[in-house]
């Protein structure tokens, strides 16, 4: 099965770049300008195991890491020990809070302190020619997630927990304020968006990775306490 949803993920990403082959007036280049969901492609079991809470905690309990506030800017900065984050901050998301109340654990990650983590984590095999990947970790409570934003192409895999992911392509802006959340967005403007202003949605499940194409905007909801992880392709 998991060579199966390889095989299908290498036809998504690779094959339907021949002319002709994808959607009609895309010209075929489907994996450069639709999200992707990855099944099956690497097996993260031991990065996982070494993701649990007191696994974490027992290895960088002590470090200390750097918040962003969870705004489409993310201006504020805050540093604190882990630990004190994971147990002080680490809660369900309040549906009134504002992005820059709302401290976040993704993306300003120390690579040599957490270096003997990453190290077991495999990455999808596919990149782009002259680039390096890079990798933000995060964990962050339920209902908590980054409002509307875009930047470069990348995946996201889920370790732990769900994520939902609500996409617009470049040229469709979406209409959010840069510092509601994700959450308070869902509740006030999304039931009111007519059919044709509707985003991609979808469910990103542990162990499933998500392809996100260059400058999509996107903004994501964790649905349960999740620990997920980002490689950015240049």
């Amino acid at each position: 099965m998991a060579r199966a949803s390889r095989l299908l993920a290498l036809w998504a990403l690779a094959a339907v770049a021949l002319p002709g082959s994808g959607e009609e007036g895309d010209g075929g280049w489907y994996a450069f300008v639709r999200p992707v969901i990855l099944q099956g492609l690497t097996d993260n079991s031991r990065f996982r195991a070494l993701c649990s809470r007191e696994k974490l905690l027992a290895s960088f309990g002590d470090r200390v890491v750097r918040l962003s506030t969870a705004n489409t800017y993310s201006y504020q900065k805050v540093d604190l020990p882990f630990q004190e984050y994971v147990e002080q901050l680490l809660h369900p998301q309040d549906p009134t809070s504002l992005g820059n109340d709302t401290l976040y654990f993704f993306g300003d990650n120390n690579f040599t302190e957490w270096a003997s983590l990453f190290r077991h984590y495999s990455p999808p095999p596919f990149g782009l020619l002259g680039t390096a990947p890079a990798y933000s970790f995060g964990i962050a409570g339920a209902g908590s997630g980054v409002p509307f934003h875009w930047h470069g192409p990348g995946y996201s895999e889920v370790i732990y927990g769900r994520k939902r992911w609500f996409l617009y392509p470049p040229e469709k802006t979406p209409e959010f304020h840069p510092n509601k959340t994700t959450l308070a967005w869902l509740r006030d403007t999304y039931p009111a968006l007519p059919p044709s202003a509707r985003p991609l949605e979808c469910t990103i499940q542990a162990g499933e990775v998500l392809y996100f194409p260059d400058r999509w905007w996107h903004a994501t909801l964790n649905l349960d306490t999740s620990v997920f992880i980002s490689t950015f392709l240049g």
